[in-house]
């Protein structure tokens, strides 16, 4: 007995990296996956299905059940026609794993007008897109009285909530999706749907750059850039005992994981009226009584 068993899921950028080890992971618990890419580069360029056949062969040569999906998940009618799929095909929708991304890395002053829309509708447009037709589902089927029970897991990034230099458009996009995650979460709870982001570190064609040797493959001990230790924590937010958890975003790399409390004051000043510009000068110091910098840092490394 798996803990998915059952379900049916929809995997977005499944071919590769994280996305094709959340679809085997998800179809090793006994959910059916649709396994969702469209072969297009890091940067976005071209369309080849071949990497999520081959997820969907290594899940149904094991005995379980996956079909392939090549729409462009960033069009409102690629969403709605893998969210129709899954439906059409397997009779319900359960698990909705927004992963899909592209990189176009610039310093702010060298990005071109298509690096920032490209990146910014790929992610940001990328997770709404399937998620509005699923949520379009699932309240339907809340409000015609039937036992309804969704999650949304979404993918954001330590980029989207700490920034990174060279990433204004991916940076931005994946804040996005953090605070997005939480309007989803408010608004579909009351249908018995759960949305949760993560923001994961691990060895992928888009983080491979990035981290360089840091990422290396270790054979002699655990391997904690392994996309497969991320896919696990995908697992757990997609099943029933996960139904209490909700809105939150969780950062996972190798063992472990990091329930992240989202933005609070760090110092304050008050009164009873407004304030001048001089007299803010005066009241700096009080004010960032609490602050080690006006820049947010990675907190893990």
């Amino acid at each position: 007995m798996g803990l998915l068993d059952g379900k049916v899921a929809i995997v977005t950028g499944a071919g590769r990296g994280i996305g094709r080890e959340e679809a085997l992971l998800l179809a090793s618990e006994g959910a059916t996956v649709v396994v969702n890419d469209v072969g297009a580069s890091v940067e976005g360029q071209g369309g080849d299905v071949h990497p999520a056949q081959e997820v969907v062969d290594l899940i149904t040569s094991s005995g379980g059940r996956a079909s392939v999906n090549g729409d462009d998940i960033s069009s409102w009618s690629g969403a709605k026609s893998v969210v129709d799929q899954a439906i059409d095909t397997y009779g319900s929708l359960d698990i909705l794993v927004n992963n899909a991304g592209i990189l176009r890395d610039k310093m702010s002053f060298n990005m071109d007008e298509s690096d920032w829309d490209d990146v910014i509708r790929v992610h940001l447009k990328g997770h709404f897109a399937p998620s509005h037709h699923a949520a379009v589902y699932w309240r339907s089927k809340s409000k015609a009285g039937e036992a309804t029970s969704g999650r949304i897991i979404n993918t954001s990034s330590e980029a989207g909530l700490y920034g990174n230099a060279g990433q204004a458009n991916y940076s931005a996009a994946k804040a996005g999706i953090a605070s997005m995650t939480w309007v989803l979460a408010r608004e579909l709870e009351r249908y018995g749907v759960t949305v949760n982001a993560i923001a994961p570190r691990a060895r992928t064609r888009m983080t491979e750059n990035l981290f360089g040797q840091l990422a290396a493959k270790k054979e002699d001990s655990f391997d904690e850039w392994d996309p497969r230790n991320v896919a696990q924590l995908i697992g757990f937010l997609a099943s029933d005992e996960a139904a209490d958890v909700n809105g939150q975003v969780f950062v996972v790399f190798g063992g472990n994981i990091w329930a992240m409390g989202g933005f609070h004051p760090v110092g304050e000043v008050h009164r009873d009226h407004a304030w001048t510009p001089s007299e803010l000068v005066a009241a700096k110091s009080e004010l960032f009584k609490g602050v080690d910098s006006g820049i947010p840092k990675f907190s893990f490394f």
